[in-house]
């Protein structure tokens, strides 16, 4: 399922130095390896890029999101990655705290909202922006493993995806719509939602109204 993007080790392509986020982290990578993103294709043939330092500016981006995708465009996956359950034959995060990176976080601070929002998110939506279809996959399976995760960083991050998504995007739009439709026993407890819809996300909570609709008429025909 993981996509064959593996570079060899002996490329000769040259480096584009990336200067990414507020403050401005330096990031490096070969020049064929950034062009199997469109994105990155346009930026290293357009105005975007520096042509005699060859240096490509991205001061929205989070350093930490795209470590994710750099690592993603040279090994076919991120950390932490997908690894399969044979025995079960599911798919799982891996575990434990190899590479010396400790404890695997499932959200990251995010400077554009000021808060903390689901990282397979934020990735999904850099993958949009960047043209990676492969990397919304694997950022979506991943998500769908996560657990335990706060109302309301459920909701911002929903509100993210909403606001850096297509309107035709069938995807993670759904996932977020069938993540709050099954937890919405905690959603009406904690009084988040009512906040939430206080504050916008308008195209949000109408699909979400559609989806209980739908919901509770499945539930009614089965009855």
């Amino acid at each position: 399922i993981l996509p064959s993007l593996t570079v060899s080790s002996t490329l000769t392509s040259s480096i584009i130095t990336l200067i990414v986020g507020r403050e401005q982290r330096l990031f490096a990578a070969h020049e064929d390896v950034l062009c199997l993103s469109p994105f990155f294709q346009a930026a290293c043939r357009g105005q975007f890029m520096e042509a005699q330092s060859k240096r490509i500016t991205l001061p929205d981006e989070e350093p930490e999101i795209f470590s994710s995708v750099l690592e993603y465009l040279y090994k076919g996956d991120y950390y932490p990655r997908l690894v399969h359950n044979k025995r079960r034959n599911t798919w799982e995060l891996e575990t434990g705290n190899d590479e010396g990176r400790g404890a695997i976080e499932s959200t990251v601070y995010h400077h554009g909202v000021d808060g903390e929002l689901l990282k397979d998110t934020v990735i999904y939506c850099t993958a949009e922006k960047y043209g990676l279809e492969e990397l919304k996959r694997v950022a979506l399976r991943k998500q769908g493993l996560q657990s335990g995760i706060q109302c309301s960083t459920i909701l911002a991050s929903a509100r993210y995806a909403y606001a850096n998504t297509p309107d035709n995007d069938s995807k993670l739009r759904a996932h977020y719509l069938a993540l709050i439709i099954r937890s919405r026993g905690t959603f009406k407890r904690s009084g988040t939602m009512q906040l939430e819809m206080h504050t916008g996300g308008s195209q949000l909570f109408f699909d979400l109204f559609v989806a209980l609709c739908n919901h509770v008429d499945d539930v009614a025909s089965a009855a």
